[in-house]
């Protein structure tokens, strides 16, 4: 997570007295847009839902520093852990009672579930003067973010017709294009939400998060041609990502 710290080159930025640090509990729902269901689908989107729990640090420079810099005054280090698991299923058209082929007994026989952990550093920039809010003055502190996050995930992909990759049990396009082991990535993230000063030493947060994985296996499935498993299909345009809202709470370790 360092990398993030090193495009700061001035020497007071990084002094240790001009550091001050926070602690903080997130969690929230969240939402993995992935290969299960179908595409803007209300009922894919609500149905493979998850919560997410975190722990957060912040670094910040004015808390300690009385010397002006509009840096120090708007800007922040958030360094975050966090977990979820969840249970995927496929919605939508294709899986309704309606539907009676083989391929949509497949997919209602599917279902899988991963587990993920992330760490990884943001920058956050707010949009009031971060002093100011902490001697009281406005109560709201908006800001915006970016960072980057390591990702361990663990997939799992199952049928109930029987073992995948038979004719029986798994639909052509997901046929030698599933995971059932654990891997890593990397995922890009960006943030937006608001501080609440609840006291001196501490605030209430919410931000909403999105995530962008460079990997299309978080989910377990990357469903590809038949004839050339390394394509994807026309409808498996992205890798996966995922969207949240987070409350949480933060005190000032410092004062």
């Amino acid at each position: 997570m360092v990398f993030f710290l090193l495009i700061f080159t001035k020497q007071e930025i990084f002094s240790q007295g001009s550091l001050s640090h926070e602690l903080g509990v997130i969690a929230g729902p969240l939402a993995l847009y992935s290969d299960y269901g179908e595409r803007n689908d209300t009922q894919t989107n609500f149905g493979n839902m998850g919560l997410s729990i975190g722990l957060v640090h912040y670094i910040n420079f004015y808390f300690k520093d009385l010397r002006y810099s509009y840096f120090k005054n708007h800007f922040m280090i958030r360094n975050e852990i966090d977990f979820y698991k969840m249970n995927l299923q496929h919605y939508g058209e294709w899986v309704d009672p309606a539907k009676t082929s083989l391929t949509a007994d497949q997919l209602r026989a599917m279902s899988g579930s991963t587990t993920v952990f992330e760490i990884g550093t943001n920058l956050e920039y707010y949009l009031f003067n971060l002093r100011d809010f902490a001697s009281g003055g406005p109560k709201l502190a908006p800001y915006i973010g970016v960072g980057a996050n390591w990702v361990s995930f663990y997939p799992e992909v199952k049928s109930t017709i029987g073992p995948l990759n038979s004719n029986a049990s798994t639909p052509i396009k997901y046929r030698n294009s599933f995971q059932n082991e654990k891997g890593s990535t990397w995922a890009a993230a960006a943030s937006v939400g608001m501080r609440y000063k609840l006291t001196q030493m501490s605030d209430l947060l919410l931000d909403a998060r999105w995530h962008y994985y460079f990997s299309d296996y978080i989910d377990g499935l990357n469903p590809s041609e038949e004839n050339n498993r390394s394509v994807p299909v026309p409808e498996n345009k992205s890798n996966d990502w995922r969207f949240g809202l987070n409350v949480g709470y933060i005190f000032y370790l410092d004062n």
